[in-house]
């Protein structure tokens, strides 16, 4: 339920500070007080959309905050939108706007994106204003209502399966459909297109790789042989002139002859022998660096390197980033043409599973249809019920759950194969017809408010907001939707602005709104009422500017009548 609403900078209001209480709420006061106010600031708080014109005249900025506390129920679908209550089992919902346009939300203090907003506000609150109302004349809004009190949840999740299923293959048939209807012409590019990737003769996924760095070793193979020459034939391979090896083998022979003369003479023969090794082996592999059978002619290879690379280079630019992608591509390109080339055996194929899947996604959808239709005769005789108790004595209402077929075929939609209406006949003798094209504003107002009471419990939020839903109805009437507001809020919180006396006489909490001048300028401000204040108030709503002595018995009387 929602404990409070915080509001700052919205049209008259400063600062408001709103408290509410389980059961059955109503605000009234004086037009122009800032009632609409408590609407649009719940509204911006489900996230409707940035209204700079609502910003208190000269402020830069408007606040709007509610703190609600959530059931198990309500805990589990928060947690499902990726949202956790604190640990006192409450959450809070802030929205700023400036008046540069900007506009901030927050959930428990954290920033969010507006959409987080809207996504989560149906969990917490329900606000039924004018054109909300006006929604229930639209059907594609009946379907899902008649699916909350169904409980078709887990129906519906079987059905979506085949659904996909279906869709897919109807895709795939069509694709084939339209690729068929240009088959030769198809068929003739693709075999170009995969003799032409066949021609590149593609090697492993990492040839590029390997060429290029070839390449880069053939570029610079004039600087390589120059300097590898230079190494080679001082260390150990000159046709002229003595090399170190030469040397090194000359003086280790030397040293040699001077062993009985000179104390170390065998050990530094020795070391000259090894460093002598070294040399040999170090100009071996430098001369191995220009005997690379690899390179062989290094012009002529750089060339064929080169134009290998643009072989792979053209085929990369039209059918891959990578030479894997290249044979990814090479693969579904011969698939296409195995399709094409096989495909009225094809298409026949995928009619095959498409009435397979067809027959599942009907035999799912059959269950879905069931519950419906069980559903909606329990509403049809609980809205009827509700209306003929909100004065509509002679009114017949229907829900009608019809299975839509074309041509014997049933025609399968995300949400399963039914069309759902609401059917309604006000007066005898009138045809029954769909609600959208028969109600007026106080005949929709009383079919929101028997709907909202019969989907009493299955809804998601705790909290529903009524603006003037005693708007175009008559005072006996009135009464009546008091009394099914007062029963609504038995399993709901109820909020309802009205300028009824009947319905705010009824209600649990009396808010009331008013106005008044500080520094010269309005502020509205809003406080409970009881006793003699809420006597004054009803007796407003009844007599207007001047109130009378019988008025405001009246307003006594339905005070002590409700209390009992």
């Amino acid at each position: 339920m929602l404990w409070s609403l915080y509001i700052e900078n919205i049209a008259v209001a400063k600062r408001l500070e709103i408290s509410f209480r389980e059961g059955f709420t109503v605000l009234t006061g004086k037009t122009g007080a800032g009632k609409s106010i408590i609407i649009d600031s719940l509204l911006l708080l489900c996230g409707a959309k940035n209204a700079r014109e609502l910003i208190r005249s000269g402020e830069e900025r408007a606040t709007v905050s509610a703190l609600f506390s959530v059931n198990d129920s309500a805990k589990a679908k928060l947690a499902e939108l990726g949202y956790e209550a604190d640990e006192n089992g409450e959450i809070e919902l802030m929205r700023q706007i400036g008046a540069d346009g900007r506009s901030t939300a927050k959930i428990n203090r954290r920033t969010v994106p507006l959409s987080a907003l809207k996504e989560i506000a149906p969990s917490l609150i329900g606000i039924q204003t004018q054109s909300e109302r006006n929604s229930f004349a639209d059907k594609t809004t009946y379907t899902s209502l008649v699916d909350s009190f169904a409980e078709t949840e887990n129906e519906l999740l079987e059905y979506k399966v085949h659904y996909d299923q279906v869709t897919e293959i109807k895709g795939q048939i069509a694709n084939l459909k339209k690729a068929m209807s240009q088959r030769d012409m198809m068929l003739d590019i693709l075999k170009y297109q995969k003799k032409e990737i066949d021609l590149a003769r593609l090697g492993a996924d990492d040839e590029e790789e390997k060429l290029i760095k070839l390449r880069t070793k053939l570029r610079s193979f004039e600087k390589v042989s120059k300097y590898s020459s230079v190494v080679s034939k001082a260390l150990a391979y000159s046709e002229k002139g003595a090399t170190a090896a030469y040397l090194l083998e000359r003086a280790e022979a030397a040293l040699t002859q001077l062993s009985d003369v000179l104390e170390d003479a065998d050990e530094m023969a020795s070391r000259l022998q090894n460093y002598r090794y070294e040399i040999i082996d170090i100009a071996e592999r430098v001369r191995d660096a220009l005997d690379d059978d690899e390179i062989g002619n290094p012009a002529e290879k750089l060339t064929q390197v080169e134009s290998r690379l643009s072989v792979i280079e053209r085929v990369k630019k039209k059918y891959g980033e990578t030479i894997a992608e290249v044979k990814a591509k090479r693969t579904e390109i011969a698939n296409q043409i195995a399709d094409l080339e096989d495909g009225d055996f094809r298409i026949s194929e995928l009619e095959k599973s498409l009435a397979e899947a067809e027959e599942s996604a009907a035999t799912s959808a059959a269950k879905i249809t069931a519950k419906r239709q069980a559903a909606a005769a329990h509403l049809s005789e609980e809205i009827a019920e509700s209306l003929r108790f909100l004065d509509m004595p002679k009114v017949r209402f229907r829900i009608a759950v019809t299975p839509i077929r074309e041509n014997g075929k049933l025609i399968f939609k995300p949400d399963g194969v039914d069309d759902v209406d609401f059917l309604i006949s006000v007066n005898t003798g009138e045809e029954i017809q769909s609600l959208g094209k028969v109600s007026s504003g106080g005949e929709l107002s009383r079919i929101t408010l028997a709907i909202k009471t019969a989907l009493a419990g299955k809804n998601d939020s705790g909290t529903i907001v009524f603006d003037e839903i005693d708007a175009g109805v008559s005072g006996g009437t009135s009464e009546r939707i008091g009394m099914m507001l007062k029963k609504l809020s038995e399993t709901a919180q109820v909020i309802s602005v009205t300028h009824s006396s009947q319905i705010a006489s009824i209600a649990d909490c009396h808010l009331l709104i008013e106005k008044s001048e500080t520094d010269g300028r309005t502020e509205s401000s809003v406080r409970e009422i009881t006793g003699d204040d809420r006597t004054a108030e009803i007796a407003r709503i009844i007599g207007g500017i001047d109130v009378t002595e019988k008025q405001t018995a009246a307003a006594r009387e339905m005070l002590n009548r409700n209390k009992k």
